[in-house]
């Protein structure tokens, strides 16, 4: 990248208008003390080839980074009261894999306060050393003390490349810890690559799912990248701990927070769709009242949840919660029965990693078969009636 450089001492009265007429765009005016180029330049560069010197392009010297002195890849630690989120473990399997390519270490960071029960269960999922910040300060999320502790473990540690869960706490915490580090962050990554210089490709749908965007961070270190849940496979846990546990100090004055938390209390627990193995989707092509009603009666009889497509949250004849998609939640079901969802990117996106998938449309091109197991071509309220039949049928033969 350059930039365009005035050289104001060459600029005159004299010649102030015949700079002016140099852009075609109209870009360049003269206020009568100075020259000025305005956001309406095109950088076509016609000033400084023609303008003798009084406008120059310059180019910008790229700040860059020693790779070397950038070693590991980190995975941050998602729990509440030292009960870990899975998201967590998925993303060590993930560092694994990434590892593999530049034979970096495997590292996890874990902050919070009486964490020391819960740390040795990383040391069954592949991390290699696990770096634990165990101080009174840390018990409850607050993003003050939380920032600085995980600044200080960068700026000791330097890990090369940090992946984070993108769960209500990591959506707060990445972004805040990377800015303070001047460095990228790709939130919501679907697929993450390792290249041999250690270069992280973060690839994640933009453009409402239309186009798959590769990003990478060449000139910056940490790299930072936030995965959802359910997008990466878990791996089987060993039987075996093997790894180390290091135990971090930070000055206690840099734990300091103007938030106080007064008292706290547990949500009532909710259905999450991302847990369930089973999984009776709901479209636009099944969003009358009689077929929600019996995508209930099916969901009950395989021992699973209804979820929906964008339309019918939009619709208000769902929470949002039930929502799968790139908007909504990711899933990875055992089984998931699609009916009347023609099957768009963004949705397609959010179920695609299940074991099996089972689409029901009319229109035999639904993009939904692409990504289906199974297609069934037909009316959803001709064929469901008859599968609950069948499965009721079945039941009753096994009792």
């Amino acid at each position: 990248m350059g930039k365009l450089v005035i050289n104001q001492n060459l600029v005159t009265r004299d010649n102030e208008a015949e700079l002016s007429a140099l852009c075609p765009f109209g870009a360049i005016s003269y206020d009568g003390e100075k020259l000025d180029i305005s956001s309406a330049c095109k950088m076509c560069k016609m000033c400084a080839k023609k303008s003798n010197g009084i406008i120059e392009y310059v180019e910008e010297v790229k700040a860059t980074v020693d790779k070397t002195q950038w070693n590991g890849i980190c995975v941050y630690v998602d729990h509440y009261d030292g009960k870990i989120h899975r998201v967590t473990y998925e993303l060590l399997g993930k560092a694994k894999e990434l590892a593999s390519v530049t034979k970096h270490p495997v590292y996890a960071l874990m902050l919070g306060s009486n964490i020391g029960n819960s740390v040795e269960k990383l040391l069954h999922y592949g991390a290699q050393k696990v770096f634990v910040y165990d101080y009174p300060e840390l018990k409850d999320f607050r993003i003050e003390p939380y920032t600085a502790a995980f600044c200080d473990f960068i700026e000791k540690v330097k890990p090369s490349s940090i992946l984070v869960g993108a769960t209500n706490l990591g959506r707060q915490l990445a972004p805040r810890v990377a800015a303070r580090q001047r460095a990228g962050l790709t939130a919501d990554c679907t697929v993450l690559e390792m290249k041999e210089n250690t270069d992280l490709v973060q690839i994640r749908p933009a453009f409402g799912g239309n186009i798959m965007a590769q990003i990478i961070s060449p000139d910056t270190r940490p790299q930072f990248c936030t995965a959802r849940y359910k997008v990466f496979q878990e791996p089987k846990a060993s039987k075996e701990a093997s790894g180390e546990i290091v135990n971090m100090e930070i000055a206690p004055e840099k734990l300091t927070s103007g938030i106080e938390i007064v008292s706290s209390i547990d949500k009532p627990k909710d259905i999450d769709i991302s847990e369930s193995d089973v999984i009776v989707a709901v479209g636009r092509g099944a969003m009358s009242e009689g077929m929600r009603a019996m995508a209930q009666e099916l969901a009950d009889l395989l021992g699973g949840v209804v979820a929906c497509s964008r339309p019918l949250v939009e619709g208000n004849l769902f929470d949002a919660k039930r929502q799968i998609g790139l908007s909504g939640r990711t899933v990875n079901a055992k089984f998931i029965i699609c009916l009347g969802i023609s099957g768009a990117v963004q949705f397609a996106a959010g179920m695609k990693s299940s074991e099996c998938i089972v689409a029901i449309n009319s229109d035999k091109n639904a993009p939904i078969f692409d990504v289906a197991h199974y297609q069934i071509v037909g009316d959803v309220n001709e064929i469901v009636p008859k599968l609950i039949e069948k499965i009721k049928e079945a039941q009753n033969d096994v009792q």
